[in-house]
């Protein structure tokens, strides 16, 4: 029993000739389904490229971050050497013989082929016996470090 159109390529092959219109598009729609699977194995061009921007997002997010780690470890490695010179300079203070004199002063400081500049302040206290002394260390014009003592008269 034959089934009218037809709905395999089989059953075309037993049509007579000139009755094949319904065949035709079987055969095309096969052809389209063999594309398709054909386009199945690779990537379309709209794929790739979305693929791509992903990309390319997550390295500027990667090369980001990367930029902020670099500026960290340069900013703690100016504090310390910053800090080394500070106390320094605080260190000198409290082992003068005496107590120093109220007023500002400003030191130049070396530290790891860098240039430091610290600035001494000593102001009084309450306590006549007591000076606190602030240094506040720069590089250039950008202020790195502030560190506060107190130091006695004996």
């Amino acid at each position: 029993m034959r089934t009218w159109p037809p709905r395999s390529l089989t059953a075309c092959s037993s049509l007579p000739p000139g009755a094949g219109w319904p065949c035709a598009s079987l055969v095309q729609g096969a052809a389209f389904r063999l594309g398709a699977a054909r386009r199945r194995n690779g990537f379309t061009l709209v794929e790739v490229l979305v693929a791509l921007g992903i990309v390319a997002i997550a390295l500027m997010a990667g090369l980001r971050a990367t930029g902020a780690l670099t500026a960290n470890a340069e900013r703690q490695s100016s504090v310390l050497l910053a800090q080394v010179c500070a106390e320094n300079e605080l260190a000198r203070v409290r082992l003068a013989a005496e107590m120093p004199g109220v007023g500002d002063s400003t030191l130049d400081c070396g530290q790891g082929g860098r240039n430091f500049s610290v600035a001494l302040s000593v102001r009084p206290t309450l306590n006549p016996s007591f000076r606190r002394v602030d240094a506040q260390v720069r590089e250039g014009e950008l202020p790195v470090l502030r560190l506060s003592t107190i130091v006695s008269k004996y």
